[in-house]
């Protein structure tokens, strides 16, 4: 693809293409928990320009999947036409009823290899979900790795500090709705449309259609935002048995509504640390408890593993019929915040620099670790920490401006960032935000910057803004007027990437500036505010306050 197509917007989208003989299919699908009862099609099968209406799977029920194949829906409606006006003016017209699914479980072969994963029937709410993460708060969870006696430290320590940490759903929001093109022959499939990870659909799409894997010829057209939610290619799938049963090529269309409620989202998390301090406020223990639905987001290997003697990391999750999938970093978008938020308060807690409690604590693991699975290196971890205090003067104090640090491992690389920001009108205006970046060599210098920062406004986005609701099934944010994202106005008014110079290996970039921002967002409205922020989107909570004054 020539950098000449794209800067002179040659249409490469998915969305563009166009075949002689083409039609236009959109979908109608249950609230999540739901399924397909009956559909009076008589009205939309009249009206002009419709030539089909009908319901169809896109997994038979005794199908194993892959690690990438979804679970939230496998039945709906499809509406084909000649045009995207008439199809979606008959959809529409569709009296669908739906009738709650009961309990099952189907067989998923992924990365750790085959397992039986429970789906319950019924619908779900947000307030159920809360409840239930509440009381399974209390119980026993799963120990993931513990080192010395945390129970004796916690009872001999001089200070103890313990938080809870909330997050929501969140829905990915790629700019181009969720499309596809498909054109399924006798004896061969043409799929065109953005994907991640085209291989991972490639089979699921053969078994549905009965070809073999090599007669699937699936071409990428330019992404329009994946953010994780199209390496899960069911809308491939689904175009595919389209075109099959309709015998013609076909371009599938979401809404934004159907994209933003059809079930591939960031889980629901909450996380519960607490630390102890001796009488010289050092750290002699430390304890995260992590859980969600449907999994949890605790890293037991990473920092600050190996630089408490006393440490334990447990982990729990439910079953949960909503389906999940990657989203920027996915388990560190979360666990990031929630970690550094509470590093920040433990500093104070302290009385130290938190740069400097930070430093200290990686001398620790690097000059007399504790464990032996600590998956990060110490000193390249403190070497971007020690870079984003040269490049933002940490040190100099500025009248009204409020900063906030945080630094994390993913992906295989480490990132540090300060972030700074004054009040207007008791809201907060982010004016610049430092990163400190060792990723490995960098290949292209200026497109890593411009990740970077993509990265940071993404994050401070979610962090601020971003929350997904449900009621009875039923996403309660399903377009842009009710689901914020951050303004252009609203982004900080500097990025300052700086990388590390290195001869290691080139690692992730796409994702590891994003999960450390939603605490240098936080620590940075502690300073603002005089309060601690404990629950995404940090907005809302912000928002209470200001109606309280």
């Amino acid at each position: 693809m020539a950098g000449k197509d794209i800067v002179t917007g040659k249409p490469l989208f998915a969305m563009d293409y166009k075949q002689d003989g083409m039609l236009i299919a959109m979908i109608a699908h249950p609230p999540i928990g739901m399924k397909v009862k009956s559909v009076d099609d008589t009205a939309a099968k009249s009206m002009p320009g419709i030539k089909d209406v009908f319901v169809f799977k896109t997994l038979p029920d005794d199908y194993e999947r892959a690690a990438f194949d979804t679970t939230t829906y496998t039945e709906m409606v499809a509406i084909v036409g000649n045009s995207t006006w008439e199809v979606m003016n008959a959809k529409k017209a569709l009296k669908i009823e739906w009738e709650k699914t009961t309990d099952t479980s189907v067989v998923v072969n992924g990365w750790t290899g085959k397992q039986t994963v429970k789906i319950p029937g019924g619908v779900e709410s947000t307030e159920g979900h809360k409840e239930r993460m509440a009381e399974m708060a209390k119980k026993p969870a799963n120990v993931l790795r513990k080192d010395g006696d945390p129970v004796s430290a916690f009872k001999k320590a001089a200070k103890v500090l313990e938080r809870t940490y909330n997050a929501p759903y969140l829905a990915h929001n790629t700019m181009e709705p969720v499309n596809c093109f498909a054109n399924v022959t006798a004896d061969k499939a043409e799929i065109y449309g953005p994907t991640q990870a085209p291989d991972f659909i490639a089979g699921t799409i053969a078994t549905r259609l009965g070809l073999p894997k090599e007669s699937i010829n699936i071409k990428l057209a330019r992404m329009g935002g994946g953010f994780g939610l199209r390496a899960y290619c069911h809308h491939m799938v689904e175009a595919a048995v389209i075109s099959q049963k309709m015998n013609a090529p076909i371009k599938m269309i979401y809404t934004r509504e159907d994209d933003m409620t059809y079930g591939i989202y960031r889980p629901t998390y909450t996380a519960t640390y607490k630390a102890a301090l001796d009488e010289n406020n050092n750290l002699i223990a430390f304890h995260v408890r992590g859980g969600g639905i449907p999994e949890h987001a605790v890293h037991a290997n990473r920092f600050p593993a190996g630089a408490v003697d006393n440490y334990l990391a447990e982990g729990w999750q439910l079953d949960s019929n909503i389906t999940i999938g990657a989203f920027r970093a996915p388990r560190s978008n979360f666990i990031a915040g929630a970690e550094q938020s509470f590093l920040d308060e433990l500093a104070e807690l302290a009385g130290k620099d938190p740069i400097e409690f930070r430093l200290q604590l990686l001398e620790r693991a690097k000059n007399n670790p504790v464990g032996k699975d600590n998956d990060y290196d110490p000193e390249r971890y403190a070497g971007v920490l020690k870079l984003v205090r040269e490049k933002s003067n940490w040190s100099e104090a500025q009248p009204n401006v409020h900063r906030g640090v945080s630094a994390y491992f993913c992906h295989n690389t480490y990132v540090a960032e300060v972030l700074d920001l004054t009040m207007k009108d008791n809201k907060p205006v982010f004016e610049n935000v430092y990163a400190a970046v060792d990723c490995g060599i960098v290949i292209n210098p200026d497109a890593a910057k411009n990740m970077g920062e993509g990265g940071i406004v993404d994050g401070i986005g979610n962090a601020m803004f971003g929350e997904l609701t449900f009621v009875d099934g039923v996403p309660q944010k399903n377009n842009f007027d009710k689901y914020r994202l951050i303004r252009q106005k609203e982004a900080p008014a500097s990025i300052d990437v700086h990388f590390v110079k290195n001869e290691h290996d080139p690692t992730g970039l796409g994702e590891p500036l994003f999960p450390p921002v939603f605490a240098a967002v936080a620590n940075a409205l502690y300073k603002a505010t005089g309060k601690r922020f404990y629950n995404q989107p940090f907005g809302k909570e912000l928002e209470k306050d200001i109606q309280a004054i």
